[in-house]
């Protein structure tokens, strides 16, 4: 018998995805799950709604579903940066932090002007290195038949064994491991250790053992499971910042009033990367008034230390307003959006650092297109084109410029950028730019009545659109298309009339020399 089709839920995807958004502002990631599950029952596979669920099961402690979402993300586009960095942040999570350190460099590659990818290589390498230690101290033997295995893999295997129902003869009692110092696991596991030490106690009352709850769960499996889940968070955290790093970090705090207070380089480090983390995670999950708070107050700390304790300080600061014009951008206050970016721009220059010249004249290009000030965006990012790096930049910013040039009228400008932008997204490979350059072509012969070449252009970006499975695109396309044709005829009949004119007078005056 076949089973019966899963019911449609009353509602549309719109409305799940920001009552989903919302619940998970809020903090309620159960009810924003649901929302966001119930969505992609309406538009099944929506990459952006992946990543929205994906980032529900991470915060409820569900790797296994949260990486399944993040990898189904990026199995149309494996370009996604979105998809990339919470796949990052799951594996990461989930301790595999070489695999992490992979994707959040694949992010980096293709979103270079994103803070939050730099962050997770800094914090996947430093995770690294309290694992195995630094690199110096690892050596390789050359031995035939080496096996390569995913730890991923590993991982997922281990999570299934762990899954395994007790047996009848083991009761409640846990594996045998290597006793873990209490003061030690108390410092790994703060405020927790008092719930492990509380759930232990329960596995000693069998009687409780034995018993169930409503739903039929053994009171033994719910305890055992938090037990486990305390041990891992433990190993983890033992990884991130080992026992030996935490007793430091007290011994400097109490130390700091005979040291005038002097912050040391590695205390420093960590506020920088913790506090950049936390304002790039609140403006990625539409926090922006709470990251601009963030950003100002760490800028503020930033200003008071000295280049001694900060080295990079100006860099800091500049990459710090940068982030508040992000956020204010957002927030739909562009005046002061554009001078954070100009202050961004000043220190960039003032310091000779090309890489923050280029992210504040890219964001300056932005701000001005949102005011309607094309011609200023134009001029900002045409100074940005010698310093684009890679084929992908150059794409996007050939890209945007036409697309201006098209606003202000300038088609046959446009047509070049475009084509511009159509030749570095063939060296780069990327369709999706394909497609997004040969409409800017097509538009541009539009306007200038080139309605062939605009035909057969919007047919070639038909076929890209086909090709990366865009539906939206396929159907502004066709319709494109519909008009561009119906232009492209009446051209060619004003063309025969004017023949047959023409071929008319001809006759008439003939006519009135013949004797």
């Amino acid at each position: 018998m076949a089973a019966a089709a899963e019911p449609v839920p009353a509602g549309t995807f719109l409305g799940f995805m920001a009552e989903g958004t919302l619940l998970f502002r809020r903090g309620e990631y159960g009810k924003a799950l649901a929302c966001f599950s119930n969505a992609l029952k309406l538009r099944a596979g929506d990459k952006h709604c992946l990543v929205a669920r994906s980032k529900c099961y991470l915060k409820l402690g569900d790797t296994e579903n949260s990486l399944k979402d993040a990898e189904a993300s990026l199995q149309n586009d494996k370009t996604f940066s979105k998809g990339l960095y919470q796949k990052a942040e799951t594996l990461y999570t989930m301790g595999d932090f070489e695999f992490a350190l992979v994707f959040y460099h694949r992010g980096c590659r293709l979103r270079p002007e994103l803070e939050k990818f730099r962050l997770g290589i800094e914090k996947s390498q430093e995770a690294i290195v309290n694992c195995i230690g630094s690199p110096s101290s690892v050596k390789l033997e050359n031995k035939k038949d080496l096996c390569f295995i995913s730890r991923q893999a590993e991982s997922r295997k281990a999570n299934q064994k762990l899954q395994i129902k007790q047996t009848k003869d083991q009761k409640w009692t846990r594996k045998q491991e290597p006793v873990r110092n209490p003061k030690t696991e108390r410092q790994l596991l703060g405020e927790l250790y008092d719930d492990k030490a509380y759930l232990e106690t329960l596995l000693k009352d069998e009687d409780l053992m034995e018993s169930s709850t409503k739903q039929g769960i053994k009171v033994a499996d719910l305890v055992l499971s938090g037990i486990s889940y305390l041990d891992k968070r433990s190993e983890f955290w033992q990884q991130q910042k080992p026992i030996y790093a935490r007793v430091r970090e007290r011994k400097l705090r109490q130390q700091k009033w005979i040291r005038n207070k002097k912050q040391k380089p590695a205390e420093v480090g960590r506020y920088i990367v913790k506090s950049m983390e936390d304002i790039d995670m609140l403006l990625s999950a539409d926090s922006p008034v709470e990251s601009c708070k963030k950003a100002e107050r760490v800028l503020k700390t930033i200003q008071g230390w000295s280049d001694d304790e900060v080295p990079n300080k100006n860099e800091l600061i500049g990459n710090l307003y940068s982030c508040i014009g992000n956020a204010q951008l957002e927030m739909g206050r562009v005046e002061a959006a554009l001078q954070s970016h100009k202050m961004d721009l000043e220190f960039a220059r003032q310091n000779n650092l090309p890489d923050a010249v280029s992210r504040a004249l890219d964001n300056i290009g932005r701000v001005y297109v949102r005011m309607g000030e094309v011609q200023q965006a134009i001029e900002t990012w045409e100074e940005k084109i010698p310093m684009a790096q890679s084929s992908l930049e150059k794409t996007w910013l050939f890209h945007e410029i036409g697309q201006c040039y098209l606003e202000l009228n300038k088609a046959e400008t446009a047509q070049n950028y475009g084509q511009k932008s159509l030749q570095s997204a063939d060296e780069e490979g990327d369709v999706e730019w394909q497609l997004h350059a040969t409409v800017l072509v097509a538009q541009a012969q539009v306007k200038l009545k080139d309605f062939r070449s605009a035909i057969v252009n919007f047919e070639k970006a038909l076929e890209k659109a086909k090709l990366i499975h865009d539906e939206a695109a396929q159907k502004a396309i066709i319709i494109a298309l519909d008009c561009v044709s119906k232009s492209f005829i009446e051209e060619l009949s004003e063309g025969r009339d004017e023949t047959t004119v023409y071929s008319l007078k001809g006759s008439s005056q003939l006519d009135i020399c013949t004797p």
